[in-house]
């Protein structure tokens, strides 16, 4: 029913910023909670961020926190990923995911296929 679909990744430096966005389909898009997770090679997939589906409140990784912003443009089916100070630890294929609600959480039953994130030192 619901299909999600990342983009913006890429290759960027140390220090830079990149954006990701997630277009979504096939469901009611401001009736969802919406997230981001990684996955690094070799590591298991690591919540990143939340938000919830209003975009009124936002839930953050300690390791990310004052440096990514999760957002929502729900008139447009979109969340987006800002990552500013990248590190090179942050690489990783960045997914998108969703879950009927109103309130932040970590749980989420729907996942795109993924953006691959690559920071270079």
């Amino acid at each position: 029913q619901v299909q999600l679909v990342e983009s913006g990744g890429g290759l960027v430096q140390a220090g830079g910023s990149l954006r990701l966005s997630c277009a979504a389909s096939g469901g009611t898009f401001s009736n969802y909670v919406m997230g981001w997770f990684r996955q690094a090679p070799g590591k298991e997939r690591e919540f990143v961020a939340a938000i919830s589906s209003s975009g009124d409140n936002r839930y953050y990784a300690d390791s990310v926190k004052g440096r990514f912003t999760i957002s929502r443009d729900n008139a447009k089916n979109t969340v987006y990923l800002q990552m500013n100070s990248v590190k090179p630890e942050n690489t990783a294929v960045y997914y998108c995911s969703g879950r009927r609600g109103m309130v932040v959480t970590t749980r989420f039953d729907y996942w795109g296929q993924g953006t691959q994130v690559t920071v270079s030192s």
